[in-house]
């Protein structure tokens, strides 16, 4: 069955939600889990009178965010008895889909879990999707985790 899951986490609800999915797997499986946060520190244009001290503040919410959502990871591992780590990776220019492709292969993760928005229309076009773009490279076993809970019926 699976013996490495990598889930992505990004501090967001859909990002834990994934988690939570990939702990229960994982205990039931005897799997070892990976949770990975990729940060991306998009290109700016910067007034150089006053942007350049904006950036490191920028960065640094940036790396505090994914600080805080890797360090609730390794609770959940802990509070779970899953044996697990914690990782960071910056995208440098790379398209985050492509960054955690990369190390999936990497680790040799049997399964990527991941959260999703669930956007739809204009929205999916707009902002995109990291799981889509994922979810047409995989070459492993993938698992989507919707944000929101189905609606009755």
């Amino acid at each position: 069955m699976y013996k490495q899951i990598l889930v992505a986490v990004d501090g967001s609800r859909s990002g834990r939600r994934a988690l939570d999915e990939a702990v229960k797997i994982a205990k039931a499986t005897g799997a070892t889990v990976q949770a990975l946060c990729v940060v991306q520190h998009p290109a700016r244009l910067v007034d150089v009178g006053a942007g350049f001290a904006e950036e490191p503040k920028r960065q640094s919410a940036e790396a505090d965010v994914a600080t805080a959502a890797l360090e609730e990871a390794k609770t959940v591992f802990a509070q779970a008895g899953v044996p697990g780590t914690a990782r960071a990776a910056d995208a440098m220019g790379e398209d985050i889909a492509v960054v955690i492709y990369r190390i999936a292969a990497e680790e040799d993760a049997d399964l990527v879990v991941m959260g999703t928005r669930g956007l739809s229309g204009v929205k999916r076009l707009l902002l995109g999707s990291v799981a889509e773009s994922f979810l047409r490279m995989a070459d492993r076993p993938v698992m989507l985790v919707r944000d929101e809970e189905p609606k009755a019926a």
